[in-house]
């Protein structure tokens, strides 16, 4: 078939976008696609999209008569691969923008990983059941090579948007739908993450199917934009302290992908570096020699000359949640139990110094041992260092970031959705002391008022699935009156608010 495909001699070409009967336009395709394949002459040929995709396909050893495509992920593995994929971020989006209009032009939405495997599908029940037939379904692999030429597979392939109608898929299976398809890129690499796909019977083809894939596809790379602004910002604040610490010596921020996000000095960075694996310099491309030292979230890059001896120590606490707590001092990563870590948050709290009897009062109350307070001091200084942890008074000597006080500014400036992003849980959840007992009450009270004060449905329901907002009844029963029932997010929704109900 491949001989026969490669002395075809092409015709007057047709595309999709000149035909006015798409039930006449597939009859023409038809008989092109069997005379391709069969080695005869055709008076029209294939678009250049479709003959190259054809090509691939056939140079893959795809039989025209194959079936459906192959499985690769069972039901089971669905779940965890849609949460851990990039675009679970974007399906909201997705779903607003297209399951309605699919619903109503009798087509499914698909959406891929790079490697083309279907991880969500979407549309009219009625739809979902002929799908299902010809293996359109979430599991499935929809790649050239596995099953020729098909919207999803062909824009993988060309990193563009694409419309395949009838009998331009390579497969006599599909010869009865019509699909359009546009990749989606990582705003941060420039990576493919996957395509989006609509889908439906031959005669549901319009020419305006392509532009609204690809207009979701662009809307989808734009809220992953604004996503990794925001993470950026994050990753910035908590780890400022780092690049502060160097104390006016040439360093740099950079993201675990190698994006330079702050450098000191202004404007004398590239965009992005390239990360050694398993070293620990890099030359820049002006010559420089920087020393990357890993961060908690990240690297710092900095100039060989800004040693210990020149640099305040910089150290980031994570306290919030159910996690065990933990401290990265100058890119070394410490584990922390309860009684080190509420000693390291009293002392945060009050960065001008503690006396023992003061912080006896904050973490124990009246019964305050300071004794037994000189005693954990003495034996947190030997983990985190003399020189973090100073005396006289009890005080960090280091440039600290932490993420609760991350969760405060954010709320601070009126912004909720920036605190929830940063809040893991409550604040050391299992501690009793009082001054931290009375700070995480109001963290907790004051980020719940602010998310349930606004009028962001989408924020309601991360809040509902955060360990603050889980076991929330008002958040779920104002979920319940606010979703719509259409939501894919509605059934969950529901099925906690009835729980929550019964446990009441």
């Amino acid at each position: 078939m491949m001989a026969a495909y490669r002395a075809m001699r092409l015709g007057v070409l047709m595309p999709i976008h000149d035909a006015r009967d798409p039930v006449e336009h597939a009859h023409v395709l038809r008989d092109v696609f069997e005379k391709v394949l069969s080695g005869d002459r055709s008076r029209v040929a294939p678009r250049s999209l479709v003959s190259a995709s054809w090509q691939r396909s056939l140079a893959a050893h795809i039989d025209p008569d194959l079936r459906t495509p192959p499985v690769v992920l069972a039901d089971a593995e669905l779940p965890d691969m849609r949460s851990a994929h990039p675009l679970n971020e974007v399906m909201p989006l997705l779903r607003s923008t297209l399951v309605s209009i699919a619903d109503e032009a009798m087509h499914v939405m698909l959406v891929t990983d790079a490697d083309g495997t279907i991880l969500w599908r979407e549309g009219a029940a009625r739809l979902l059941v002929a799908a299902d037939g010809v293996g359109l379904s979430p599991g499935t692999k929809w790649t050239e090579d596995a099953i020729g030429t098909n919207a999803m597979g062909t824009t993988l392939a060309v990193d563009a948007p694409v419309q395949i109608h009838s009998a331009e898929h390579l497969v006599r299976t599909y010869h009865t739908w019509t699909c359009a398809a546009a990749p989606v890129h990582d705003p941060d690499t420039g990576t493919i993450l996957g395509a989006i796909d609509i889908s439906g019977p031959l005669h549901t083809v319009h020419p305006a199917m392509v532009q609204l894939v690809s207009a979701t596809a662009q809307l989808a790379e734009n809220q992953l934009r604004v996503r990794l602004a925001i993470a950026d910002e994050r990753l910035r604040v908590r780890n400022m302290p780092h690049l502060v610490s160097l104390r006016g010596s040439a360093g740099a921020l950079v993201t675990p992908s190698g994006r330079i996000i702050a450098g000191e000095p202004y404007g004398a960075w590239p965009e992005r570096v390239e990360l050694p694996e398993g070293g620990d310099r890099i030359q820049l491309v002006d010559g420089r020699e920087m020393i990357v030292e890993p961060l908690a979230e990240g690297y710092l890059l900095r100039a060989p000359r800004a040693t210990t001896t020149t640099r305040r120590s910089a150290l980031s606490l994570r306290l919030m949640g159910q996690a065990a707590p933990t401290a990265t001092l100058n890119g070394r990563s410490l584990p922390l139990t309860l009684r080190p870590a509420e000693l390291l948050t009293a002392l945060t709290l009050h960065p001008d110094g503690l006396t023992a009897e003061q912080i006896a009062l904050s973490l124990y109350g009246e019964e305050g041992n300071p004794t037994t307070v000189r005693g954990e001091i003495l034996r947190l200084r030997g983990q985190i260092g003399t020189d973090v942890l100073r005396t006289r008074p009890y005080r960090l000597d280091a440039t600290v970031d932490t993420d609760f006080e991350a969760v405060r500014r954010a709320l601070r400036a009126g912004r909720p959705a920036d605190a929830l992003r940063n809040c893991g849980g409550s604040l050391l959840p299992r501690s009793d002391a009082p001054e931290i007992r009375e700070l995480r009450d109001e963290i907790d009270a004051t980020l719940r008022r602010m998310v349930l004060a606004t009028d962001d449905t989408d924020l309601l329901v991360t809040f509902a699935h955060h360990p603050l907002g889980r076991d929330d009844l008002e958040v779920h029963e104002l979920l319940v009156d606010t979703l719509d029932e259409a939501d894919p997010r509605r059934p969950e929704i529901v099925a906690r608010h009835t729980r929550l109900l019964a446990d009441a």
